[in-house]
């Protein structure tokens, strides 16, 4: 008989939220619970005896990775992940559905399981349900999930169906591959935001034998009233006897609104996460501890709380932690905020026991979306940024004689990967790639750069006001540190704040995102950044604003493999690095790509080269090619588009570029054959252009 058992205690009145228990092989935990995340076989940051201290009662590891490294043989001879980390309380495992899903263009879903290419040593895995049921027996979790096929919540009907149907297969092999193993087994509910769908795989899974349930594909999309409304209906669908795990929520807010609407089991990697960037979630208030505000805080972090971190420093220390990037201050802050959840489900168990759970969610869902004047701060990013908008030569971009050096709110060679954060002698930073030296905007402020070449000259303000037109649709092609997009971003948000704009799509092109992630992490450097959008992407993927029409999309991987797969443009912001570092990008195979992609669309693009080249390419692949304007040192920059509409304000090229052409040097890009040039030049001078 297998050990675990649930135990259904109390329901509060006038809401769903529950009180229970249940028991497995390694103790008693008590719902509704919060369970740290330790991906890989480690809370980040984080010793199993500060764990202990703030009263972890359940951990969460992942499968996908932990197969990738150490490996199931590693497991097999420690006999589980108990002994190999030395954890003696109960673990949960991921199957790593979630995290396959998090590589959409590195992946191919088949009947069969999800193959994918390891980022450990390259080698291609096919992810089954009997080797990520195998994988988590021989981690010897307490509780297992199914693998399951999760998709965007927003995604199609037809497609939520598939990967729905494809669950429920999942799980009854995951079923079947448990055998006679003693771990408990959690199904997982799909469907996205489709009621009949949820309805059908609750009813198809409840109907399996499973110890627990899962409510999957939330928190990948949608906005925040519609993930609770369905997470409410998916926990009503589901069996009062066994536990109901809504996977991977969220703030301590988004618990709380979940536990109202029936939910026992929560986890998430914000605890941690955000500690690594300075926010801490207190009594009072959600802090950013990298303001300048908290520079001579003497007091505690949180008057309430007992916590070392609490009873030992003052927030000027962690402040001065969090800017020196001291590991020191992630691990305070990371033990103060599991602290603070732990704190919170136990307050939220007791307030059901004692029936008082109604006013205590009365009270607590205003005091828990309380902050430290972040609102205030993102009013003050968006003025800043309609004035770099609206000025004639913007202020920053006026020289300045302070150095990094001398301010110490600025990074000192904060590095990640292959890139870091360089500033400018006239007062603003970038993002450097150090193996080629290339700067992303190494002349002009980033904002202004984004502004001039790319919002100016595609109108973006006049096009969001076209609200009888569909959906506009932008191609950002080298997202880089996300300068021209958040730039998009912005620039709606403000525009909105007087009228309904059109729907706007921003769909961003990148193979590495270790740009994005250290100006991220440097928020004084990059406050444009300062946004939930960005959060969203990196973590999800994507991003929905949840009170506008406005939506933005990652698609990683190579651009000329991941191209096809996205909405036809109505704009391309051509941004990625020079021609010199990333050759392929310019050629002219990349770019007849681009005009077959949107042969029977009407585009134009974007870019800040000007070279004969390429626009020579440009041509060859069939686009109209027109002189952008000029940005530091370069006088021109290029437009480019598929119809040549007579009301275009371009200024075309014409037959005197051509002449230039014909006796320059470098007239063919890069990648054209030696055998083709007759062909490309034979395209060049017969194209509509200079008729």
């Amino acid at each position: 008989m297998r050990p675990f058992r649930f135990q259904l205690k109390a329901v509060a009145k006038n809401s769903r939220a529950r009180r229970g228990t249940f028991v497995t092989a390694h103790g008693t935990v008590e719902t509704p619970v919060f369970m740290p995340v330790g991906t890989q076989a480690t809370v980040k940051a984080q010793t199993l005896s500060t764990l202990t201290e703030v009263k972890s009662q359940v951990l969460l590891a992942n499968t996908y990775h932990l197969l990738l490294r150490p490996g199931m043989e590693v497991f097999n001879q420690f006999g589980g992940i108990h002994n190999f980390m030395k954890w003696n309380g109960p673990v949960l495992t991921d199957s790593g559905g979630f995290q396959i899903f998090s590589l959409p263009h590195s992946r191919k879903m088949t009947d069969e399981g999800a193959q994918f290419k390891s980022y450990i040593d390259g080698k291609m895995i096919l992810l089954s349900p009997e080797l990520s049921i195998g994988m988590q027996k021989a981690i010897g979790s307490d509780i297992m999930m199914v693998l399951d096929q999760c998709v965007p919540s927003t995604s199609e009907y037809s497609l939520a169906h598939e990967a729905m149907v494809r669950t429920h297969a999942w799980a009854k092999r995951s079923l079947n591959a448990r055998g006679d193993s003693l771990q408990a087994l959690f199904g997982i509910v799909q469907g996205a935001c489709f009621i009949d769908l949820r309805k059908q795989s609750a009813d198809t899974l409840t109907q399996m034998p499973f110890d627990g349930f899962a409510i999957g594909g939330l928190a990948v999309g949608e906005g925040k009233s519609e993930r609770e409304d369905f997470c409410e209906l998916s926990a009503d669908l589901l069996p009062t006897d066994k536990p109901r795990y809504l996977m991977g929520v969220g703030t301590p807010i988004d618990i709380l609104e979940a536990v109202h609407r029936g939910v026992d089991m929560f986890d998430c990697i914000l605890p941690t996460q955000l500690a690594q960037r300075g926010t801490a979630f207190t009594s009072v208030a959600k802090l950013q501890m990298r303001r300048s505000a908290y520079k001579f805080a003497e007091e505690a972090l949180d008057p309430q709380c007992t916590c070392y971190t609490c009873k030992t420093y003052s927030k000027a220390y962690l402040h001065h932690l969090i800017k020196a990037d001291e590991t020191l201050g992630w691990h305070l802050l990371g033990l103060h905020n599991l602290t603070f959840y732990h704190g919170l489900m136990d307050k939220i168990r007791h307030a059901i026991e004692a029936g008082q759970f109604e006013e205590f969610y009365r009270v607590h869902r205003e005091l828990l979306q309380q902050t430290d004047g972040e609102l205030n701060q993102q009013k003050l990013r968006i003025l800043q940024y309609s004035q770099v908008w609206a000025a004639e030569t913007p202020r920053e971009s006026a020289p300045t004689t302070r150095s990094a050096q001398s301010d110490p709110d600025q990074p000192k060679n904060k590095e990640l990967g292959d890139f870091l954060v360089r500033h400018s002698d006239r007062g603003f930073f970038s993002i450097q790639q150090k193996s080629s030296g290339e700067v992303m905007h190494s002349v002009n402020p980033p904002l202004v750069e984004a502004r001039d070449l790319y919002l100016t000259q595609s109108q973006i303000l006049k096009r969001i006001e076209e609200i009888e037109k569909p959906e506009l649709v932008i191609w950002d092609v080298g997202l880089g540190a996300a300068t021209n997009a958040m730039s998009v971003i912005h620039a709606y948000e403000k525009s909105s704040e007087t009228s309904t704009k059109r729907p706007l799509h921003l769909v961003s092109f990148e193979i590495d995102l270790d740009p994005l992630r250290l100006a991220h992490q440097n928020p004084e450097c990059f406050p444009y950044l300062q946004h939930p959008a960005v959060e969203s992407l990196l973590n999800q993927g994507c991003w929905k604003s949840e009170t506008l029409p406005i939506q933005w999309t990652l698609i990683a991987g190579d651009f000329l493999e991941t191209l096809a797969a996205a909405p036809a443009p109505d704009l391309i912001f051509f941004d990625p690095f020079s021609y010199k570092t990333n050759p392929t990008l310019w050629g002219e195979g990349t770019l007849r790509k681009i005009y077959e992609r949107c042969r029977n669309h009407p585009v134009e693009l974007f870019t800040y080269s000007a070279s004969t080249s390429f626009r020579a390419a440009l041509l060859s692949a069939g686009f109209f090619v027109g002189k952008g304007a000029g940005s530091g040192p370069k006088s021109e920059t290029t437009i480019a588009t598929n119809v040549r509409r007579a009301d275009a304000d371009y200024r075309f090229i014409d037959t005197e570029w051509l002449k230039r052409w014909g006796k320059s040097s470098a007239k063919y890009p890069i990648d054209l054959p030696a055998e083709d040039q007759e062909g490309f030049q034979e395209r060049i001078l017969q194209h509509p252009q200079w008729r």
